[in-house]
């Protein structure tokens, strides 16, 4: 077991908070390096008497920070270094977890063809009923899945598109085999809870922290070419965007 030191000079407070700044702390000064496992519950009561409530509450306080994360019936481990994204820069998933030194991956859980529903009919522009190809992935950053993402094409624009390795970069299969060019993308994020299908894919509990990227991109005349739904894990993803300011700001 790694022992618990204390954050010098803690202030009195919450028991919760006296563990969370001492497993944060051994955090920050490299005791529990990412991706060591933290002491089990049984374990923090022995060394260091807190009860049971106080050490559940405290690992909640830093999984809903980032700094930990559950493996199912694995226990809690230090959350890995999170991945930027620049919503602002087109770069695929492989493209820019590749660039910041880290190793990502796809695997295709299921495709299938459907017919569009109003909502769906609305975003493409095209009829209710009429087929969409939906595609849904699990992404991985060094073998830790960190996102499920459900993405829906117009086969009208790629035909036989399901028949591809879709473990790759859709962007460039629909580029190369079927000339379509992604030219503007528009990108809305939320905070939202993980629901149970996508939380087990990505070994977590359901309700835990995630953060939804919905990415709708267009073609040079305008054309809906994909609609992608991403839930990300909270502690995987951080937003940086770099803006240029001209003139005065408003006060």
């Amino acid at each position: 077991m790694i022992p618990m030191e204390g954050k010098p000079g803690e202030a009195a407070g919450p028991q919760y908070l006296a563990l969370r700044d001492q497993i944060a702390f051994n955090i920050e000064i490299g005791k529990l390096p990412a991706g060591s496992r933290l002491p089990s519950e049984r374990q923090f009561q022995t060394s260091a008497g807190f009860a049971r409530g106080t050490i559940r509450q405290a690992l909640a306080q830093l999984e809903a920070e980032g700094l930990i994360y559950r493996r199912d019936r694995s226990g809690w481990y230090v959350s890995p270094p999170a991945i930027t994204y620049d919503p602002t820069r087109w770069a695929g998933f492989m493209a820019y977890v590749t660039e910041q030194g880290r190793t990502p991956a796809t695997i295709t859980l299921a495709k299938s063809s459907i017919n569009a529903n109003a909502a769906l009919a609305d975003i493409f522009r095209v009829a209710p009923g009429s087929p969409l190809h939906v595609i849904e992935r699990m992404r991985t950053i060094d073998g830790r899945p960190v996102l499920v993402e459900r993405i829906t094409v117009d086969p009208a624009l790629a035909p036989g598109l399901l028949d591809h390795d879709l473990d790759g970069s859709l962007t460039q299969i629909l580029k190369h085999k079927y000339g379509v060019v992604v030219a503007r993308n528009r990108v809305d994020m939320r905070p939202c809870a993980l629901a149970k299908e996508a939380a087990e894919t990505l070994g977590t509990k359901p309700g835990a922290p995630s953060l939804t990227v919905v990415r709708t991109s267009f073609d040079e005349k305008g054309r809906v070419v994909e609609y992608d739904q991403e839930y990300w894990r909270h502690d995987a993803i951080r937003i940086h965007v770099d803006l240029s300011v001209r003139g005065e700001p408003d006060a």
